[in-house]
């Protein structure tokens, strides 16, 4: 379980979008990634609907996603969405809590903010208010990896990157997690890391702007005890202000294009050739 899978294994890839918003460009670039890197191999394509982000969740736009693939000239296997699998993540969740890797957390992002957290890869790294302290029960929480206590358990990881080569596992810049949130049964990183090693995913193909989870997640494998797959993080298309696209910037929809006639093939064969420019 410890290493990365071969690479002469046919891989196995996915795309996991959310049904919180539509489809764009972003969106369009990561599926053709997944599916061609499955299919040069001889290997499987998988569509998971990520549908536990609460009352953001709008079930029909998981028919409009697969409609966009189809549209792109994309196929898929489709694997059982994240709300059916709950229970996976209360399990996992409540085996690290017995073994004293998580901890309440009741803070606030103002309470965070005020305590003088520094940046991290991913937002503010939080400064441990609640590691050693009495939850106040009157309080919601979630519940954060203890970063340091992880990685004594597991000592030093590695996991490997199709394009930036093999990494260390480094958790400075990311402090302790959540990994079950306050108003939701899991965070990104503990249910995409569950899902991905229940559905067999051998290649995990998504954005570079996610690269830095790619540590939590090695961490997260090594302490549940799940294989270790490759990971393959690619460049990101960018608007006009330089900025990635994305659904709360209202970045174009595929199905506004898709609606309006235009060729979803011609548009794929398009962002690969972008791929190609950005050498990947």
């Amino acid at each position: 379980m410890g290493s990365a899978m071969d690479r002469a294994t046919p891989p196995v890839t996915r795309f996991a979008p959310s049904p919180n918003g539509r489809l764009h460009l972003g969106h369009a670039l990561s599926a053709i990634v997944a599916h061609d890197l499955a299919r040069a191999g001889g290997g499987r394509f998988l569509l998971r609907i990520e549908d536990i982000d609460g009352p953001r969740s709008r079930p029909e736009l998981a028919d409009e996603f697969r409609r966009d693939l189809e549209w792109l000239g994309l196929e898929w296997e489709e694997v059982p969405a994240q709300s059916t699998r709950l229970a996976s993540y209360a399990a996992a969740a409540e085996g690290l809590k017995a073994r004293g890797l998580l901890y309440p957390c009741t803070c606030t992002r103002s309470e965070i903010e005020a305590a003088g957290a520094r940046p991290g890869l991913e937002g503010l790294i939080y400064p441990g208010t609640c590691k050693h302290r009495a939850p106040d029960p009157a309080r919601p929480a979630a519940w954060r990896l203890d970063a340091e206590r992880a990685l004594t358990e597991t000592g030093p990881l590695l996991w490997e990157d199709d394009l930036a080569g093999p990494q260390a596992v480094d958790l400075s810049g990311l402090g302790d997690v959540v990994l079950v949130r306050k108003d939701l049964p899991a965070s990104y990183h503990l249910a995409v890391t569950l899902d991905d090693a229940a559905d067999g995913v051998t290649l995990v193909t998504r954005g570079a702007d996610l690269f830095a989870a790619s540590h939590v997640h090695r961490t997260l494998q090594a302490l549940l005890g799940l294989p270790v797959p490759r990971w393959h993080h690619h460049p990101l298309l960018l608007d006009e202000t330089g900025e990635k696209l994305a659904k709360r910037r209202g970045s174009p929809a595929l199905a506004e294009r898709r609606e309006a006639g235009e060729d979803g093939g011609m548009l794929a064969e398009q962002l690969r050739m972008q791929l190609l420019s950005l050498g990947t």
